[in-house]
């Protein structure tokens, strides 16, 4: 199968899910939910989901629950959205790079580096 479709599916399910999510009422499902990826498999059977929370891991774990539990609803709701003969079977999987890149974030806000420093540093190479 050429990879511009394998491609265009992906992107496809990844808008839909999106919108899916916005719909349920599973109260451990958070609602700043981020489907950060999907990679479906080249015969369209399986199709991994990768999102994140910014709540953290905890929550993005919670939420990965409910959407396990969640599964038949959001598979049937993929299936009338989108025109494939085969809807894949949908694997969750919490993916917590957004909350580390925010703890990077923090960190590095954290440090103070003054300017005069590395002038300093700067001006002593030229120097020798």
């Amino acid at each position: 199968m050429s990879g511009h479709k394998i491609d265009r599916v992906n992107e496809d399910i990844k808008r839909e899910l999106s919108a899916i999510f916005r719909n349920l009422k599973d109260p451990r499902i958070s609602s700043m939910i981020t489907v950060l990826r999907v990679d479906v498999t080249n015969d369209l059977s399986y199709a991994t989901v990768y999102v994140s929370t910014v709540e953290g891991e905890d929550k993005t774990a919670e939420s990965v629950k409910g959407l396990k539990s969640a599964k038949g609803y959001i598979r049937r709701e993929l299936g009338s959205a989108l025109k494939l003969r085969h809807v894949p079977e949908l694997r969750f999987v919490a993916d917590n790079s957004i909350a580390y890149s925010a703890e990077i974030n923090k960190i590095l806000k954290g440090l103070h580096i003054s300017h005069d420093e590395e002038s300093d540093g700067d001006q002593s190479d030229g120097e020798e």
